[in-house]
């Protein structure tokens, strides 16, 4: 009996251990109904005699196990994930922008260089057109598109032999004239002694006298001929008029040509012409002699510069500009008829304006904007400024600054608006111990 009251109190025992819930107040357990004891029937049995059964509530029990079923989803989430995101950490401040004094210019009055923009198209100042002034068979032309020639150089040449005929029968007639020329002297000298001596009447001297005259007549009219036919056979020849470079050839060896037919054109690099078309209001600024600057596609950084040489005194048709004229030097003939430049014309300095450097001016859609220091902080401005000119450090403002304001002209990227700024003294001991050494 002992034995057996034992090994029950040492069951129950062990079942009270492991139990995972609160057992319930004594007042509960005595109002539970005896028939919910007699249910419990085969698990009594076994404490008889080994003290009272503590019951789990069901409800309590299925909270409990929702609980420990969410906690064991988020370990094992987390399990799965070590490296989920935490809780985000509030973003730190922004450092200040660091900018040295080399990176603030002060907006104030200045005297600026007006130029005024302009483009145009470039071609030889010295280019003509070569023709044939007689008409036959070309025989000869080497040259091609590309090579230079000399001043008097033979470019072609054309059949001479009809030429060259009628230049022999010109001689052979002035020879003829020549002669009865010397004839009709002869015989009026000797008619003028016969009269002297009054061997011939005063009529017949006339008449000999008139002979000579028409001698002379028709001996300058041979020599007119032979000169006609001379400078016919040297028009065969077509020689170059001026040193330059071929650049088109318009026959070729073989080829019937006519008088006035176009051979080859021929064009000298050394000295351009550029041409552009300046509004009708800027021309009284405009004078013979202003430098012009302009570049040239192709060329890279290469800036080449010409003078105002002419100025057209009426307006181009259907427009209201007047063509300048510029002589552009083109001693290694880099630049080639037709190219396209864009420039600047250098106009009379303007009266003091307010003025801020060129690198402070940014651009975004056609607006124009600056980074102005106040109160330490990087503040966006929109500006008006007037024309640029390439070469100039400043250009006028026109609106948004007042003088004195000091903008940033180093590089600080677009989203350092509304930033804090702070500018660093440059270090000069160094320099100064370096300048006293």
């Amino acid at each position: 009996m002992n034995s057996s009251a034992n090994q029950s109190s040492m069951r129950y025992e062990a079942g009270a251990a492991v139990t995972p819930f609160p057992t319930r107040p004594a007042e509960s357990r005595q109002a539970a109904p005896a028939q919910d004891a007699a249910s419990t029937g085969g698990a009594a049995d076994g404490h008889q005699g080994g003290g009272s059964f503590t019951r789990i509530d069901p409800m309590k029990a299925s909270i409990a196990a929702a609980v420990l079923a969410v906690i064991g989803v988020g370990a094992w989430v987390l399990a799965r994930n070590p490296a989920a995101p935490a809780a985000a950490a509030p973003a730190p401040a922004a450092a200040p922008v660091e900018l040295a004094t080399v990176d603030i210019s002060t907006v104030e009055t200045r005297i600026l260089n007006r130029a005024l923009p302009l483009s145009g198209s470039i071609a030889p100042f010295v280019q003509a057109t070569l023709k044939s002034k007689v008409g036959g068979e070309v025989e000869q032309l080497k040259l091609r598109e590309g090579q230079d020639v000399r001043e008097g150089e033979v470019i072609a040449r054309v059949d001479t032999r009809n030429l060259q005929a009628q230049y022999d029968r010109e001689a052979a007639a002035v020879e003829k004239a020549r002669a009865d020329l010397e004839l009709a002297r002869l015989n009026r000298d000797k008619n003028r002694q016969l009269l002297e001596q009054k061997f011939i009447s005063q009529n017949t001297f006339e008449q000999t006298e008139s002979a000579y005259a028409g001698s002379v007549a028709s001996f300058k009219l041979a020599e007119a001929q032979a000169r006609v036919a001379k400078i016919n056979l040297d028009d065969a020849v077509i020689r170059a008029p001026f040193s330059g470079t071929i650049a088109k050839r318009l026959v070729q060896p073989g080829e019937k040509v006519s008088p006035d037919s176009a051979i080859v054109t021929l064009v000298d690099l050394k000295q351009m012409v550029l041409e552009a078309a300046v509004p009708a209001a800027e021309i009284p600024s405009v004078r013979v002699g202003q430098k012009v600057r302009f570049r040239v596609s192709g060329f890279g950084d290469r800036v080449f510069e010409g003078e105002v040489q002419r100025i057209n005194p009426v307006t181009a048709d259907n427009s209201r500009a007047i063509m300048i004229y510029i002589a552009v030097p083109n001693p290694d003939s880099a630049l080639k008829g037709g190219m396209f430049a864009q420039g600047s014309l250098m106009l009379n300095s303007t009266q003091p304006v307010l003025a801020v450097s060129q690198r402070a001016v940014r651009d975004d859609a056609g607006v124009s904007y600056v980074y102005v220091l106040r109160d330490d902080k990087i503040v966006r401005t929109p500006v008006k400024v007037g024309p640029r000119s390439e070469g100039e450090a400043f250009v006028e403002v026109r609106d948004g600054l007042s003088a004195g304001d000091q903008v940033i002209v180093a590089e600080i990227g677009d989203d350092k608006a509304g930033a804090v700024a702070r500018v660093r003294k440059i270090e000069t001991t160094a320099k100064t111990e370096i300048a006293r050494n």
